[in-house]
């Protein structure tokens, strides 16, 4: 069995990297996390990389004049690395639709609600403020609409009468950490499948 080479993108802790991570180690997983990439040079999630034995680079999107200039170096380090998935864990950069182009189809990001409601930030707040009954997250392919691409798998948390946004996101990441490696593997084997003669 051919395993994807996977990229992971992080911006701070990366605790749905480190469930990624974990995920892949079962042989029967499809997809090989080979990297883990950050902007941000203190992510804290680049030490759990490095302390499983999996290649970290940091490319500072501060040290570029532009933002094309930031995915040029992103795209050629991941190209360099033989990468076959980008999935983002926390990436805090709006990137370009010229980079999304060169991965469509590829690129996976978790995003704290049930899609389509609450694109953005502050989902938690904003599904209390509206009095929903149930909330959760999602896993979707990337396309340049932020939070619009189409949709792999979701998991839903009911909202209970006592939850602050802390205790709900606490319940919805919990069900991230389920749901990011069970839509990791399942890109990883509709892709393997594509790339068979």
């Amino acid at each position: 069995m051919r395993k994807l080479k996977t990229a992971i993108l992080i911006s701070g802790r990366g605790s749905n990297m480190m469930a990624l991570v974990d995920a892949a180690r079962d042989p029967a997983f499809r997809a090989e996390i080979v990297c883990v990439v950050s902007n941000r040079a203190d992510a804290k999630g680049l030490a759990f990389a490095t302390e499983n034995g999996i290649a970290t680079e940091v490319i500072d999107h501060k040290g570029f004049p532009t933002r094309e200039a930031f995915e040029t170096a992103l795209d050629s380090y991941l190209r360099s690395c033989g990468i076959e998935i980008i999935a983002l864990a926390g990436f805090m950069r709006v990137l370009t639709a010229g980079f999304i182009a060169r991965w469509e189809g590829r690129m996976l990001n978790i995003h704290p609600s049930l899609l389509p409601a609450y694109k953005g930030l502050h989902t938690h707040e904003r599904a209390l403020a509206d009095g929903a009954t149930r909330h959760g997250c999602t896993v979707h392919l990337v396309t340049p609409e932020l939070d619009g691409g189409p949709i792999l798998l979701q998991a839903q948390v009911p909202v209970l009468a006592e939850d602050t946004a802390d205790t709900l996101s606490a319940r919805v990441l919990e069900q991230e950490h389920k749901l990011y490696p069970q839509a990791l593997a399942l890109l990883a084997a509709r892709l393997s499948k594509e790339d068979t003669p």
